[in-house]
């Protein structure tokens, strides 16, 4: 592979030779300058405007850009943020802490089934609940007692009216003055038993006594029954509140509390509410009751087409390692692509269903290990973008980014706005008081003319795709993204060479693309033998941003020479220079 060389730019009129000793080896270059404000928005020019020629247009855009530098200064300028450590160890000690009190919570959650209970009251509610219950078990014993009284009361009233009644069923007494046989016997015999009842009064009252407290045995046993029954009671009670095994619940694949990638879910959730643990607390459930309802599970395995590809995508990483996923709006100005997606509820909630579910799938991708990648880079091309002119797209995006802010915390590293058109600056001055510094230090925003070097600040140009300005292209490739990129800086009007040396028998392969071209370019051989002839492999040639997006080409040759590339900038802007190239097995 070619060695890379160091950027370089020539003053006017000079011409640059950069010569590429090595073809097999690659050195990286420093990084592209940090991107130039994007323009404020300016009221549009007047019609004799429309006339001047690309080159002229451009000029102008610079010097917009020049007078916004203070305006997006407040955007672009912001400090830039810096993702904190997930390692429990190299915490603050406040923010342990705070860790450590979360995860005491969901373990009391996951105790009592609380993520899976259909209604949940607050832990207030639930203790005053509890006190309740357990005032109302204490006065159990005390009410049976008072029952066993009025139930000796009633049967002793009972056995007065027995005893009345029985006087009563005896035969009454004959007339003094007819004394037979008969009623003599009757007399003695009621003389006898009365007799008996006054000798025997003692054993009557006994007798009575008895029956009382025979009768009155029962509520007794009943006041002891309760009192055996209450600490039962509490004991289901308990088993019920406290289950032998706590329930196991799931986020992203990964179980609550059962290993270090769980305190790196928790962490997400703790910084979106500024570590305030009960504020967290609460976003985890309504997040775990959110995923239910909203049917993640069954969601990942639904077939909702493949429409939409072309509007949401993920593509390479980031200098960082961060997975980058790109959102490009301007798909919808076509009409017929909007009405398919936005025209109604159910269009609308499939459209949000197809977003979620992309993002689930790319969750599921990231590295939740302490010191792995669980962010991603999100890169938001509005080109084109319908704007919040149309009400549908506005309904639909609210929608999104509620449910997204909502219930997954922290999984954007940074916001990359490409091609921003003035009514955004406008939206985003507007918004800006309301966001955290936090919130604004991840926005980044490049108009039309800045957004490809904004994106090489970021990320290095073989992970770019070539719509952007990068060399990363879909399909089958000579060259792949671990072929590292040589970035150069050509000044205006000024010829830019770059040598390849050969010095064996060998096929060169290689491959440039200048951003925004407009620039001539050609290659040849040059042979190192003193008799031999200069090859010309490519005629030099006007190219412009329409002809080519990258030109590949390759050399096979069995002498020692050099292949001479020639890119001559004769604009009145700046050029950035790609390229890369590499040596393969010579064969027939």
């Amino acid at each position: 592979m070619a060695e890379k060389t160091q950027k370089s730019a020539a003053a006017p009129a000079e011409e640059v030779t950069v010569v590429v000793e090595k073809p097999e080896v690659a050195e990286k270059e420093p990084q592209p300058s940090p991107p130039a404000p994007v323009p404020e928005p300016e009221v549009p020019e007047k019609p004799a405007a429309v006339a001047v020629v690309e080159e002229e247009k451009e000029e102008a855009v610079v010097e917009i850009d020049e007078k916004a530098k203070v305006e997006e200064s407040t955007i672009t300028e912001s400090v830039s943020f810096k993702e904190e450590t997930n390692v429990v160890g190299e915490l603050p000690g406040a923010q342990k802490k705070a860790l450590d009190e979360l995860k005491q919570l969901i373990q009391e959650a996951l105790n009592k089934h609380e993520f899976t209970a259909k209604e949940e009251k607050p832990v207030a509610e639930r203790k005053i609940e509890e006190e309740k219950k357990e005032e109302v078990e204490e006065e159990k014993p005390a009410a049976a007692v008072e029952i066993s009284e009025e139930s000796k009361v009633e049967t002793e009233a009972l056995a007065s009216v027995e005893v009345k009644e029985e006087e009563k069923t005896l035969p009454p007494p004959p007339p003094a003055d007819k004394p037979t046989v008969e009623a003599a016997a009757v007399v003695t015999e009621v003389v006898e038993k009365v007799t008996a009842v006054d000798d025997d009064g003692a054993k009557t009252v006994e007798a009575i006594e008895e029956s009382v407290v025979s009768v009155a045995t029962p509520p007794a046993e009943t006041e002891e029954a309760a009192v055996e029954v209450a600490p039962q009671t509490e004991e289901t009670k308990e088993a019920k509140v406290t289950p032998p095994l706590a329930e196991e619940v799931s986020i992203w694949g990964i179980p609550f509390l059962a290993d270090e990638k769980s305190d790196v879910i928790l962490l997400k959730f703790l910084r979106a509410r500024d570590f305030k643990v009960n504020d967290a607390f609460t976003m985890i459930k309504n997040t775990v009751r959110w995923r239910k309802e909203f049917g993640i599970d069954s969601l990942l395995d639904e077939d909702l087409g493949n429409e939409l590809e072309k509007v949401v995508f993920m593509h390479g990483f980031d200098k960082e390692g961060h997975p980058v996923c790109y959102n490009v709006y301007g798909v919808f100005q076509n009409k017929e692509m909007y009405q398919n997606t936005f025209a109604d509820e159910e269009k609308r909630a499939k459209f949000l269903r197809w977003r979620i579910q992309f993002l689930e799938k790319s969750i599921r991708k990231l590295d939740f290990t302490p010191n792995g990648i669980n962010t991603i880079v999100q890169v938001n091309d509005l080109k084109n973008s319908p704007g919040p002119a149309k009400k549908e797209l506005r309904q639909a995006t609210n929608q999104a980014l509620n449910l997204l802010q909502d219930n997954y915390p922290e999984f954007v590293a940074k916001q990359v706005f490409i091609n921003v058109p003035w009514w955004y600056l406008a939206f985003n001055r507007m918004i800006s008081p309301f966001l955290t510094q936090r919130t604004k230090s991840k926005f980044v925003c490049a108009g039309p003319s800045k957004s490809t070097e904004t994106l090489f600040k970021y990320i290095d140009p073989e992970q770019v795709p070539v719509q952007y300005g990068g060399l990363s292209r879909e399909g089958e490739q000579e060259f792949t993204v671990v072929d590292a990129v040589t970035e150069v800086t050509i000044k205006p009007a000024t010829k830019h060479t770059i040598e390849f040396p050969i010095t064996e028998k060998c096929n060169l392969v290689w491959e440039l693309r200048v951003v925004g071209w407009n620039v001539s370019y050609g290659a040849e051989f040059v042979p190192t033998a003193e008799d031999g002839y200069t090859v010309i492999l490519s005629k030099v040639r006007k190219v412009s941003s329409a002809d080519e997006t990258v030109i590949s080409d390759s050399f096979k040759t069995s002498e020692s020479g050099k292949v001479v590339l020639t890119i001559d900038n004769q604009t009145s802007k700046k050029k950035k220079l790609l390229y890369r190239s590499k040596t393969k097995a010579y064969s027939d």
